[in-house]
């Protein structure tokens, strides 16, 4: 049900705006709940305060005048990026002016190519970039996951506002963005070993081939929110978006590895345990309650191999990529750093087995960001990217709840 909402004004750090709804976008149950009863009082005000100020800070104004939010919270990265930017307002839209964020997302449409392609970015000067890598070196034509992004974030803002009349604008374009994205004929998002493209952007160095997890798993749930926000609007194909993730939801199950207990990243190159993937399966729903457990269970048993100062690693160490688009140092990066992104949908499973594990997860990513800087990714003396946004809003995502009472 689209909620209506009353709109909150946030005076701190400059972001003296209408709000976009709390709830908006969020997966909530009892197990957070009773996590974030263990995390401080104070270290939720300071995560609130801290994500505001990202925010606030990856501003940047577009020539066009519109103000972008970059991924780092200095605004260095100089362009509009359409994953970090649709997690931003799934995760922390309370903390946004929703003019604003309608703003940015037609913004990102503008960039929108003839066939169909969502770009990865759009830079302030108007220039769409459709696949991660430099713009003169990218690596490769597209990212499999722009389209999937795209209509997640529309689908957000929606939720969130109740602005049907913008969906009913971009539907179509939004449409043709999903159907730009390559999918094998039982449905999952499929990368030809022959001419791969970038899969999920937090992963975009790796050459994961064949059906791949994660961008089906993205491409399920901006499914299953375009189904419901077209319902609400009264526009588009909703028996075509209920058909493919359903589609998605059946043949899923072909890269579940019943022997670890785990589902694997790929089929073909780079056919390993996808820690983020098999968690975020599990919190969309797309587990059956028994391997949903053997996941909770796998992140419990192998809490120390993938997690470091509450922070999550995609492959369990010592593992590494079997096949890469670009070099990347092993322990560095995407190729076996940690990282807070999916901290938002790990810690939901862990807490299925073990809440004073989750418990304490959030509160040792907390301490880390409070001691050593809000960044990307981290592994002993390494981080990379100080003031990541997407790090604070993921983890602030989980903690809303509890922030805003904290606020009232």
């Amino acid at each position: 049900m689209t909620q209506i909402v009353t709109f909150i004004f946030i005076v701190s750090v400059g972001i003296c705006a209408q709000s976009l709804a709390a709830d908006g976008g969020s997966r909530t149950d009892p197990a957070v709940a009773a996590v974030c009863q263990r995390i401080p009082a104070a270290d939720i005000t300071w995560l609130r305060k801290a994500t505001e100020k990202q925010l606030h800070g990856c501003r940047i104004r577009a020539t066009n005048g519109r103000w972008l939010f970059t991924p780092d919270g200095v605004g260095g990265y100089r362009a509009l990026w359409t994953r970090d930017f649709a997690y931003m307002v799934e995760y922390a839209g309370d903390l946004l002016d929703p003019d604003q964020v309608k703003a940015c997302i037609l913004y990102l449409l503008d960039g929108q190519r003839s066939d169909g392609c969502m770009p990865d970015r759009v830079t302030v000067d108007g220039r769409a970039v459709y696949s991660p890598g430099g713009e003169l070196h990218p690596l490769a034509d597209h990212a499999l996951d722009n389209g999937p992004f795209m209509a997640q974030l529309v689908c957000s803002y929606v939720e969130q506002t109740g602005d049907l009349a913008l969906l009913r604008k971009v539907e179509p374009a939004l449409r043709r963005g999903l159907d730009h994205t390559r999918r094998a004929a039982n449905g999952l998002v499929y990368n030809s070993p022959d001419a791969v493209q970038c899969p999920y952007g937090f992963t975009d160095t790796v050459a994961k081939t064949g059906h791949l997890l994660f961008c089906s798993l993205l491409y399920f749930d901006a499914c299953r929110h375009m189904q419901r926000t077209c319902q609400q609007a009264n526009c588009g194909d909703r028996s075509e978006y209920r058909r493919r993730a359903d589609m998605i939801h059946k043949n899923v199950t072909m890269l579940w590895n019943d022997q670890v207990g785990m589902f694997l990243a790929a089929d073909r190159d780079c056919r390993q345990i996808d820690i983020w993937g098999s968690a975020l399966a599990v919190h969309l729903g797309l587990a059956t309650d028994r391997r949903a457990n053997r996941i909770a269970d796998y992140l419990v048993a192998h809490y120390d191999q993938i997690v470091q100062r509450g922070q999550v690693r995609h492959l369990p160490s010592p593992q590494t990529w079997q096949r890469m688009l670009a070099p990347v140092k092993p322990g560095t990066y995407q190729n076996g750093a940690f990282w807070a992104t999916p901290v938002a949908w790990v810690a939901p499973v862990i807490a299925r087995r073990n809440v004073p594990l989750a418990a304490e997860m959030i509160k040792d990513v907390i301490a880390d960001f409070r001691q050593q800087g809000i960044t990307e990714c981290v592994n002993g003396d390494y981080h990379n990217v100080r003031q990541y946004v997407v790090s604070a809003t993921n983890v602030y995502g989980l903690c809303r709840q509890r922030a805003r009472s904290s606020q009232r």
